[in-house]
C-alpha cells in the first residue's frame, strides 16, 4: 500500500485554514498515495486545550470535516485526527479520534485509548479513553490505528508502565500488518532517539510496518519538531521527514525496504532550530510582524537576538540599548557590534536621568535606609517599562532574554527584565547558552567574542558578577537539571555529591522564586520539563525533608 504521512503546521482553532492546508497536502500527495495520514488533532491543531470546552467548537469541527471529506471525494482516503463527541453515557464528553474520509464522507472512527496527564499533557480533562481497538480495512490490507500515547506503553520498553493496557498488542492481535500512529509529540532534547528506538522495537517485535505521522510547528510554549518516521517489519528506518518544517513522507509497504541514515544533528543546532521555529510561529500565529528586545551586551540577549533575526528577518527585529551609569563601555560596544553583525536596527535610550528621578521621588520614604537590591530592581523595571512602551507604541512583539538558570533561581526582576510576551531561551540552561553561542560563531564572529568570554553580569551595581549571587554555572546547572528534570530532592542531591550548603541555598532560591515564574511570559519548551504548563508547583508552601 502506498501511504503518505502528512506532516503539517496547523494553527490551533483555525479550523477552515487547517482544513485547507490538509486538502492541499492530500491533493499534492494524491497521485502517489492510496491513503493519507495526518497528525493527531490535525483539524484543530494540538493542543486545543480549553477550546474543547467552548459550546459549538466540536460541532463545528465535524461540520468542517464533512466539507473536507466532500472536497476530497475521488482522491485518496484520508485518516484525519480530530475531536468527536463521546458515545458513552458517562465520563468525559469527548474522544480524541481519528476518522476516515473516503468516498466523500466521514466514515470509521478510531479513538485514543491512553490519555496522558503528565508534563504538558492534560487529556483526561477533556477526553474519555477508547475502550476497544479495531482494524482499518483498505482493500486486502488490515491496518492498526493508534494515536500518539497509544504506542508508548510497551512492557519491554517501560518496565514500570503508566497504563494497564497495551493498544499496540491488541491491534496486532487483529492480524494487522501496518501500525499507523497519528502523533502530536512536542520537541524535547533527546526525544528523537527515544521515538526511533521505540518504533524500531515495535516494528521488530510485531513484524509490522510502523508509520508515525507527527505535527510540526510552534503552538504557544510547545514546539513540535515533525520528523515523521517509517520503520519496516525488520525494525529498519526506511523513511524520515524533515525536522522543524512541513513535509510529506511517502511509504510503499509493497516495495523492498530501503534503510535511510539518521539525520540527527548536534544538540546546539537542534535546540537553535527549535527556538527559531518557536519564535517564528508565535509571532506569525499571534499576528506580529516585528519584534524588539533589550540588548545589554551580554550573551543571553545576544543569543536571543540571533534567534529572533533568524526567525523573523533582520529588518523585523529592533535591539534596544538601555545603558545606565553602571553599564560598562565594553557592554555597550558589544551590543553595537552584535547589532552590526546581524544588520538589525537599534535604538538607544539612556536611563540615568530616569534613575535620578526615581531616586528623587523616593528620597523621603527611603531616608536612612542603605541602597540595596531595591535600587537594582528599579533599574530593571525602568528598562522593562521603556521596552513595554516601545512594544505598545509600535505593535512589536517584546521578547524576554533570560535563561533557565536565572528563571529557576529568581535571578531576574518581575516587571523588569521579565517583561515581554515570549521567553525565548528560558528553558535553556546558562551552560547550554554558551555552547549554542559558540556554535553560532562556528563560521565567524556573529556574537562578539567578549560577550562569550567575559564574566556574566547584570551590571546593576559597580563590579557586579552573577557569581556574587549564584554558584558557578556548571555546578548550578548540574544541580538544577537533577532537581527540575530528575525530581531529585535535597537528600538525593547531597547523595549525588553536591555540597549540602549549595544544595540548601539553591533549592531555597528555586522555592521562593515560584511567584515570579507564575507571572513569566510563555517559555519555549526544549527540555523534558520546562517552567510553564508542565511545572505546577504551589507558591505558598512549606519545606519538607525525608521521613524519619
Amino acid at each position: 500500500m502506498r501511504i503518505a504521512l502528512l506532516q503539517l503546521n496547523p494553527i490551533v482553532g483555525a479550523l477552515d485554514a487547517n482544513a485547507a492546508r490538509i486538502e492541499a497536502a492530500v491533493n499534492a500527495a494524491g497521485p502517489r498515495a492510496e491513503l493519507c495520514v495526518t497528525s493527531e488533532m490535525a483539524l484543530t491543531g494540538y493542543p486545543p486545550r480549553d477550546l474543547l470546552l467552548m459550546h459549538g467548537f466540536v460541532a463545528q469541527c465535524r461540520h468542517v470535516a464533512d466539507r473536507l471529506a466532500e472536497a476530497l471525494s475521488g482522491g485518496p482516503s484520508v485518516l484525519l485526527g480530530m475531536p468527536l463527541p463521546s458515545a458513552a453515557k458517562a465520563g468525559r464528553p469527548l474522544v480524541n479520534a481519528a476518522v476516515m474520509l473516503r468516498e466523500g464522507a466521514v466514515g470509521e472512527t478510531f479513538t485514543k485509548a491512553l490519555l496522558p496527564t503528565y508534563d504538558v499533557f492534560d487529556e483526561d480533562r477533556y477526553f474519555e479513553a477508547g475502550d476497544a481497538v479495531d482494524a482499518l480495512v483498505l482493500g486486502t490490507q488490515r491496518l492498526g490505528v493508534s494515536i500518539c500515547e497509544d504506542v508508548w506503553n510497551d512492557a519491554d520498553v517501560w518496565p514500570a508502565r503508566r497504563y494497564d493496557s497495551d493498544p499496540v498488542a491488541a491491534l496486532r492481535a487483529l492480524d494487522t500488518t501496518v501500525l499507523l500512529n497519528l502523533s502530536a509529540s512536542p520537541y524535547a532534547q533527546g526525544k528523537l532517539a527515544q521515538r526511533e528506538s521505540l518504533l524500531a522495537h515495535l516494528a521488530r517485535k510485531y513484524g509490522v510496518w510502523a508509520l508515525y505521522a507527527n505535527q510540526v510547528g510552534g503552538n504557544d510554549d510547545l514546539v513540535f519538531d515533525g520528523r515523521s518516521l517509517a520503520y519496516s517489519p525488520a525494525g529498519e528506518c526506511v523513511g524520515r521527514a524533515a525536522a522543524f518544517a512541513e513535509d510529506t513522507l511517502f511509504v510503499d509497504t509493497d516495495a523492498p525496504p530501503r534503510p535511510v541514515r539518521s539525520d540527527e544533528v548536534g544538540l546546539e543546532a537542534e535546540v537553535f532550530a527549535a527556538l527559531v521555529l518557536g519564535v517564528r510561529d508565535y509571532a506569525r500565529k499571534c499576528a506580529f510582524s516585528t519584534a524588539l528586545l533589550g540588548l545589554s551586551g551580554g550573551i543571553d540577549s545576544a543569543l536571543t537576538a540571533v534567534i529572533a533575526v533568524e526567525a523573523l528577518g533582520r529588518d523585523a527585529v529592533t535591539g534596544v540599548l538601555l545603558p545606565s551609569p553602571f553599564s560598562s563601555d565594553g557592554s555597550r560596544s558589544d551590543a553595537e557590534a552584535l547589532a552590526a553583525s546581524l544588520g538589525m536596527p537599534t535604538i538607544e535610550l539612556p536611563i540615568a536621568g530616569v534613575m535620578a528621578a526615581f531616586d528623587q521621588v523616593l528620597a523621603a520614604p527611603f531616608a536612612g535606609r542603605a541602597r540595596d537590591v531595591t535600587e537594582e530592581n528599579l533599574q530593571a523595571r525602568i528598562r522593562g517599562t521603556l521596552l513595554m512602551a516601545l512594544s505598545n507604541k509600535t505593535g512589536a512583539l517584546l521578547l524576554t532574554t533570560g535563561n533557565k538558570s536565572e528563571l529557576a533561581t529568581g535571578y531576574c526582576t518581575l516587571y523588569g527584565d521579565m517583561n515581554g510576551a515570549l521567553a525565548v531561551i528560558a528553558d535553556v540552561y546558562k551552560t547550554l547558552v554558551y555552547r549554542i553561542a559558540r556554535w553560532v560563531n562556528r563560521d565567524g564572529e556573529v556574537i562578539p567574542r567578549s560577550s562569550i568570554t567575559k564574566a556574566p553580569s547584570a551590571e546593576l551595581r559597580p563590579d557586579q558578577t552573577d557569581q556574587d549571587s549564584l554558584p558557578p554555572y556548571d555546578v548550578l546547572d548540574a544541580l538544577l537539571l537533577r532537581h527540575i528534570e530528575g525530581h531529585a530532592d535535597a537528600s538525593a542531591l547531597v547523595a549525588d555529591g553536591f555540597d549540602p550548603a549549595t544544595v540548601s541555598r539553591v533549592l531555597h532560591l528555586v522555592r521562593v522564586s515560584e511567584f515570579k515564574r507564575k507571572q513569566a511570559a510563555p517559555v519555549l519548551k526544549v527540555t523534558s520539563r520546562a517552567f510553564g504548563t508542565g511545572w505546577r508547583m504551589p507558591i505558598a508552601r512549606g519545606t519538607w525533608g525525608p521521613a524519619r
